[in-house]
């Protein structure tokens, strides 16, 4: 489903992609659909400080057979299993939030199991605790069924640094929001696709080009049930952005078909050092 145009660009020196996964977790909010984000620490080299959902690369764990007794309805292709683990993980490392259940009740672990388990996430970030040792010991399973796929992008060929990303939506888990309820911090917020995209263009937030894109594709949706039954429903087009020079300058764009509201915009002028 890649366009040809993307091809053109392919090059046998480009770094292959690397498999990683994003979360985009939702709750009804006041106003409306609310999505939650991060700011990007100014230490990391990929997009620096911009409003960005969670997620990372995966880690060569995620991929482990030995986790599926630990899974539930997780999906039988195994990158696309290793994808659900990396999405799953990165909320739980990044924000706190973890879509688990307890394997003895069958139940989504609530607030009170949470906050037991908050002082796992530097170790397992820090790769001092695996995660399977962290999902035997704490009786876990991690529910692959509360993700729904949501977009698929590739970072194009002339970037120095490749991702192969699945984007996924879920429904935040009612009991454990409280934590990040009234938490103001700079490195955090639950926000409207509007206002985000409003933000970006006063200026305020910083919103890179896939993000934005996929913001935009949410905010099409009224509520999280809305946003999920929608990504249930559409088929997920792999996107690898490709780049045209044009008589007015360079653009950057995807394949119409992948269904987002824009599929080129015109890049910035580089200005000659």
């Amino acid at each position: 489903p890649l366009k040809n145009n993307s091809r053109n660009m392919m090059s046998d020196d480009a770094p292959p992609p690397k498999p990683a996964a994003t979360i985009l977790l939702l709750r009804d909010g006041k106003n409306g659909l609310e999505v939650f984000m991060v700011v990007r620490n100014h230490q990391i080299d990929f997009a620096s400080g911009a409003l960005v959902f969670p997620g990372g690369k995966a880690d060569e764990q995620d991929f482990d057979e030995a986790l599926i007794p630990f899974l539930t309805g997780h999906d039988a292709n195994q990158d696309m299993r290793a994808a659900q683990v990396s999405a799953i993980r990165e909320a739980f490392e990044e924000c706190g939030i973890l879509l688990a259940t307890d394997m003895r009740t069958q139940q989504m672990i609530n607030q009170e199991r949470l906050t037991e388990l908050q002082s796992c996430r530097e170790p397992l970030n820090k790769g001092d605790l695996t995660l399977h040792e962290f999902l035997e010991s704490n009786n876990l399973a991690l529910s692959c069924e509360s993700l729904t796929h949501f977009a698929h992008w590739i970072t194009p060929p002339m970037m120095p640094k490749r991702f192969d990303t699945h984007f996924y939506v879920a429904r935040a888990p009612e009991d454990q929001l409280a934590m990040h309820d009234g938490y103001e911090s700079v490195d955090s917020v639950w926000i409207t696709p509007k206002d985000a995209i409003d933000q970006e263009k006063e200026g305020k937030r910083t919103i890179i080009f896939p993000t934005l894109r996929n913001i935009e594709k949410l905010g099409e949706a009224a509520s999280v049930s809305d946003a999920i039954g929608r990504s249930k429903r559409e088929e997920v087009i792999p996107v690898l952005p490709w780049t045209e020079k044009r008589e007015d300058g360079n653009y950057l764009c995807i394949p119409p078909e992948a269904g987002y509201a824009i599929s080129e915009e015109k890049m910035p002028d580089r200005q000659s050092k």
